[in-house]
């Protein structure tokens, strides 16, 4: 429509149209310039409405851009606000299992102290144990000393009779060969 509208208004605005015109009759002159006004007015209209309809071309395209971009923006967003509660979550949970660590480790710490104590009161009994241990046999070394002095003070006993009991065989036996005789 623009273009036959130019076109239109180049038609009857040439120069010699406007000529001829004037030399043939007055009535053709203003028929002439009536359709000058509509193909003038014809392009105006034309010509803002293709104006027009650029500028809302340029405007639906702006739109459709800024909608996305809103759709986008309203996605990160939210994945945003997913990451920071994840990360919140993750952060409590974190401290938590960390109280919990620090508490086993505390209690950890109570349970060390009382193994020492338990292990200490044990040594204690222990070497009360080795002390009576070492008590008894040093008793029994002392025993065994004893008995070994008593069996040697026997042996001699021993010793010493079998001499005595030879020596009288030996004299009872002369005696007797001597009674003999």
């Amino acid at each position: 429509l623009f273009a036959d509208a130019v076109r239109e208004v180049r038609k009857y605005s040439a120069a010699h149209v406007i000529e001829r015109a004037v030399n043939v009759n007055s009535s053709a002159f203003d028929h002439i310039q009536m359709k000058l006004f509509r193909s003038q007015r014809n392009l105006y209209l034309s010509g803002f409405s293709l104006f027009l309809w650029l500028v809302l071309r340029r405007t639906v395209t702006l739109l459709t851009q800024l909608a996305k971009g809103m759709a986008s923006h309203a996605a990160l967003e939210t994945q945003v606000n997913d990451a920071t509660e994840a990360a919140k979550k993750y952060m409590a949970e974190n401290e938590r299992l960390q109280e919990a660590l620090n508490e086993k480790g505390g209690s950890k710490k109570e349970s060390a102290e009382a193994t020492d104590e338990k292990l200490k009161k044990e040594v204690e009994h222990l070497k009360a144990e080795l002390q009576k241990t070492s008590n008894a046999l040093d008793k029994a070394k002392s025993e065994v000393t004893a008995v070994k002095k008593q069996s040697e003070g026997l042996k001699k006993e021993y010793d010493h009779l079998m001499k005595e009991y030879k020596r009288l065989q030996v004299s009872g036996s002369r005696s007797l060969y001597e009674h003999d005789i």
